[in-house]
């Protein structure tokens, strides 16, 4: 009994978090989905921006690797993420297309609460502080007749919190390099109806302290959206949307994890993936350069990790440099 209930917790630290964030960078990879929907290709006007995204993500459902709930752990897990975002776009064009890099940093806060059946134990977990950096230092970025699209290499440095074992971890304790593009296409000629797909190909470092190297991770974020002009000079703006994203584990992990003195190999822990669908709706004032987004997410498949629902909200302004001129009279 005594190894089943060790079993049973083992299991539960690594498919379910491990009762605290430290696990997520255990199982998962680094890119949280729900990053981008509409407007995925498209790159702000030269100068510099700020953007402040805040996604929240909760379940309550833990999924195995055949798509099915776990009925013998039951339980709540949500975090949230604020992410400030600095983008810089220089006046002058590079290869045809221009040049933005930006970084990430990010404040992070996580819960978990659960307990596994037929054992009378509850694990409890979580933290909150500010979490790994992600730094775009390549980034270029093309309008065409069309179409939208950029394409970059970005890397995530260990700048959160972590050390092994502890329970209030916000940092995923190992490097990330990561390949992305974003493109949207515009299917009609005044650019009003787009469709749009961003993708994320992580590739990851060994974890501090340990011997694991978290699988290769693949996302794709898309959406179809339609704008609508709230005034006839076209000076406010409202964009609505479907929009998803899908994330699958690519490669297996190496190394041995230990949870409860059960060492499991990462090789042999069924890989993981998660599928959703939403809506997003944008507030845009083309003028001052200055737009607001809320986005909802429903998952609707996943194996091997929990199945939930995500939330995002903020918005983006940017200081054109060089100014534009005032309309001419």
């Amino acid at each position: 009994m005594r190894f089943r209930i060790k079993l049973a917790i083992a299991v539960l630290a690594y498919i379910f978090l491990g009762g605290d964030p430290e696990a997520l960078a255990q199982q998962k990879g680094q890119w949280v989905p729900g990053q981008f929907g509409l407007n995925a290709g498209v790159i702000p006007d030269p100068g510099v921006t700020y953007a402040n995204l805040a996604l929240n993500y909760s379940a309550s459902q833990l999924n195995g690797p055949n798509g099915n709930s776990v009925p013998a752990i039951n339980g709540t897990y949500s975090f949230w993420v604020d992410e400030n975002i600095f983008y810089y776009v220089p006046k002058h064009k590079f290869l045809g297309g221009y040049f933005m890099p930006y970084v990430a940093l990010t404040y992070a806060n996580g819960e978990l609460v659960a307990n596994i059946a037929g054992t009378n134990l509850n694990t409890g977990g979580g933290g909150s502080g500010f979490a790994d950096m992600y730094v775009q230092p390549i980034n270029l970025g093309w309008h065409l007749k069309r179409t939208d699209f950029n394409l970059g290499y970005a890397f995530v440095a260990p700048t959160g919190r972590f050390t092994q074992g502890a329970s209030n971890n916000v940092g995923s304790g190992y490097w990330g390099n990561d390949i992305t593009s974003g493109t949207t296409v515009y299917l009609t000629k005044n650019k009003g109806t787009s469709a749009n797909l961003a993708t994320a190909w992580e590739i990851h470092g060994q974890k501090s302290g340990t011997n694991i190297t978290p699988g290769q991770t693949f996302t794709a974020e898309w959406g179809l959206g339609q704008v609508l002009p709230l005034k006839k000079d076209m000076s406010r703006l409202l964009q609505l949307g479907l929009v998803a994203y899908d994330q699958w584990q690519t490669s297996k992990s190496s190394g041995t994890l230990t949870v409860a003195g059960i060492p499991i190999p990462e090789s042999r822990i069924p890989y993981y993936s998660v599928h959703a669908i939403g809506v997003q709706a944008n507030f845009i004032l083309p003028a001052k350069d200055l737009a607001a987004f809320f986005k909802y997410y429903d998952e609707y498949h996943a194996l091997a990790r929990p199945q939930g629902r995500t939330f995002v909200f903020g918005f983006s302004w940017t200081l054109r440099i060089p100014k534009p001129e005032p309309p001419k009279n």
